[in-house]
């Protein structure tokens, strides 16, 4: 049987970097425990009301977020306050799927598409490797608003 596994960024903003990483996948922000949310509500907002209801101090509220895949397939990722910094190259990174079966110019057409997207939403392009067959299809390499380097691929 195979196990479940999270995904936990450490981080200086949770909240934003969820955002961030919910706009990236396609995820969404899970409903409070208990909380049945309607449809079209802001699950952000119910987990400030939340907080604030079970009495949780303002300055603590945004020290942990997490995000989900809606049809439950990919992993959850959780994102927790820490007060250092990131210091080094990850060790792991993700690798955002966005160009699959696709070759050659058109899948790096593709990329550089996300890439633009992902920019505009904080992302930083740090370099792109063209393909070289067999051995690589072509990537680009980015990192997240707090400095996490994942790849487009």
């Amino acid at each position: 049987m195979s196990q479940e596994i999270q995904i936990t960024f450490d981080a200086h903003d949770p909240r934003t970097l969820s955002i961030f990483w919910r706009d990236v996948l396609g995820y969404v922000h899970p409903a409070p425990p208990g909380v049945d949310l309607p449809d079209g509500a802001d699950p952000l907002a119910a987990w400030g009301d939340f907080l604030e209801r079970v009495g949780v101090p303002e300055e603590r509220r945004n020290s942990s977020s997490a995000v989900e895949d809606p049809e439950g397939r990919g992993p959850r990722m959780f994102f927790q306050q820490v007060p250092e910094g990131k210091t080094a190259k990850n060790r792991v990174h993700i690798d955002v799927r966005s160009a699959p079966g696709l070759q050659g110019a058109e899948r790096m057409a593709a990329l550089e598409a996300e890439c633009s997207r992902l920019v505009a939403m904080g992302a930083e392009r740090l370099r792109r490797h063209e393909p070289e067959p067999p051995m690589s299809v072509g990537f680009i390499v980015m990192t997240d608003p707090e400095g996490n380097e994942f790849c487009l691929d």
